[in-house]
């Protein structure tokens, strides 16, 4: 609809108000453009107070009012989406009947804030209210960490269950390779999936340790020969302890993403890997870089090709023009290892590389895939660099839908129920839900002065008010747990019939 369209349906709804029409808005044709899809998500690391709280045992009041200027930003920046770090070293962000409360929450390992809330509760409460998706992100097998201030609790896994921690270095870990440390991670990942209204469950590049030297720079073995040695019965054919390693992982993440499905079908599941599955791969990459495949026993190309991921962000902290590290070689390869077509959304660095770097990164994902997206490193990073912030505001301008995922439901929700009524210079519009399910979010765009302005709202939110102008096309349609758009509601301003805007057009000339 060009600007004299608009113009003609701005008469006619004046025309409908003046002759005192009770409701100036009727159903119509008008097709609003199709929304922008791109995953636009941030990590909030919780780990040594990196994102939040911005330090221990700060106030209740404070550490809320942190969290929610943080997703107040991250909203105001058109982000759709963050991953909330909630169990870092075998403890909790969250009440958990299984693990103790985290110190960098509170100061000391194992005690609760008081007064009492629950961290993750208020993060997905006011994420939703925000528009933004919360995945919540879990160190499965880290059971320590190099800086940790507190004693650990009475109740923490390297007390009670001594038998499954490895001490490696200065790393901390439940050993991958014992099948309880296994069902241990497993069970908080439940725990959460069906006690909180999350969105997803994402686990990072910490499975096996990264290596660590030893007094001479030699590298350290795992100390993993308990439980390599009772791996398996005599009979059993034997394999290479590397091997063995990655099946460990490979069992684990399969079996993760099984469990998560069975207990809620709509929560995404997804890794982000370290960048580079092996040297050398693709070709042109340095033959020296960290073997994620060899070191740390994750095959990531596996989990995606096997579809056992939903999502993949590997994360690619090098810059496009590192010719043996490049951004731009390593992000088609990871998309070309995917028959299965998942999403595969590349990480970002934003905490290492200037602006202009960030935002050619961004360019490069939009031109492999127009239905792709990005997970930034880390929220506090783009927040706090004004020349970051600047060029993510610009980067994400429109508003964008995160990506539908099908293969775990396509089904669309019903259109819902839409009124509108206009004033001489301003409209309202109202809805509801049609259907048994609910909506998690509406995508309401409007035609004013001939162009479409596309908003994502809440679920609560079932009104909007247009102040000082009046909407030429209302458009909203109900948005799922998975993307599926509903057909559009669509209302026109009132006349004795639609709209011809050809036949309108021609009267005048």
């Amino acid at each position: 609809m060009n600007r004299f369209h608009s113009l003609l349906a701005a008469v006619w709804l004046l025309a409908a108000l003046r002759c005192g029409a009770d409701a100036a808005y009727v159903p119509g044709t008008a097709a609003a453009p199709p929304p922008a899809r791109e995953f636009r998500g941030a990590w909030i690391a919780t780990v040594a107070n990196i994102d939040w709280p911005s330090k221990s045992g700060l106030p209740v009041a404070q550490q809320k009012a942190e969290l929610i200027s943080l997703l107040d930003r991250a909203a105001q920046l058109h982000l759709n989406a963050v991953l909330f770090q909630v169990r870092p070293v075998a403890d909790a962000l969250y009440a958990s009947p299984l693990e103790p409360w985290s110190e960098y929450l509170t100061g000391t390992q194992g005690k609760m804030p008081s007064p009492f809330y629950d961290p993750l509760a208020l993060a997905v409460a006011e994420a939703h209210q925000r528009g933004l998706e919360l995945h919540a992100w879990f160190n499965p097998f880290r059971a320590g960490h190099p800086d940790a201030k507190s004693p650990p609790a009475l109740n923490h896994v390297t007390r009670t269950h001594p038998e499954l921690i490895r001490r490696y270095g200065k790393q901390i870990w439940l050993d991958p390779g014992e099948p309880e440390a296994r069902a241990r991670a497993l069970a908080a990942v439940l725990d959460v999936v069906k006690r909180y209204n999350v969105d997803g469950i994402v686990f990072d590049d910490y499975f096996y340790p990264y290596p660590e030297k030893n007094w001479s720079g030699g590298t350290l073995e795992f100390p993993d020969d308990a439980s390599w040695k009772k791996r398996r019965l005599p009979s059993t054919i034997e394999i290479p302890r590397d091997d063995w390693r990655r099946d460990n992982i490979n069992q684990f993440v399969q079996k993760v993403s099984q469990s998560i499905h069975a207990a809620k079908p709509w929560v995404k599941f997804g890794v982000s890997p370290f960048g580079i599955w092996r040297p050398g791969v693709p070709s042109g990459i340095s033959p020296k870089a960290l073997d994620a495949y060899g070191k740390l026993y994750a095959d990531a190309r596996l989990w995606l090709a096997s579809g056992w991921v939903d999502y993949l962000a590997p994360q690619l902290y090098w810059p496009i023009a590192q010719r043996e590290l490049s951004f731009t070689a390593l992000l088609p390869w990871w998309r070309q290892q995917n028959p299965k077509g998942r999403h595969v959304w590349a990480g970002l660095y934003d905490a290492k590389f200037p602006a202009d770097e960030i935002t050619r990164q961004i360019q490069a994902v939009r031109t492999q895939t127009g239905n792709g997206g990005a997970i930034h490193y880390h929220l506090r990073s783009v927040l706090e660099n004004a020349a970051l912030t600047a060029s993510t505001r610009a980067q994400y301008a429109q508003p964008a839908l995160i990506p539908a995922t099908p293969w775990l439901d396509s089904t669309p929700p019903e259109k819902p129920r839409l009124t509108a009524t206009a004033e001489k210079y301003s409209a309202r519009a109202r809805w509801e839900n049609e259907g048994a399910e609910p909506a998690q979010w509406w995508l309401l765009q409007v035609l004013t002065g001939g162009n479409w302005r596309t908003e994502i709202l809440p679920a609560g939110q079932t009104a909007r008010r247009f102040d000082n102008f009046l909407p030429e096309a209302i458009s909203l349609r109900a948005v799922d747990r998975l993307g599926n758009l509903s057909p559009p509601a669509v209302l026109v301003p009132r006349k004795s019939s639609t709209p011809d805007t050809s036949k309108g057009a021609a009267k005048l000339k």
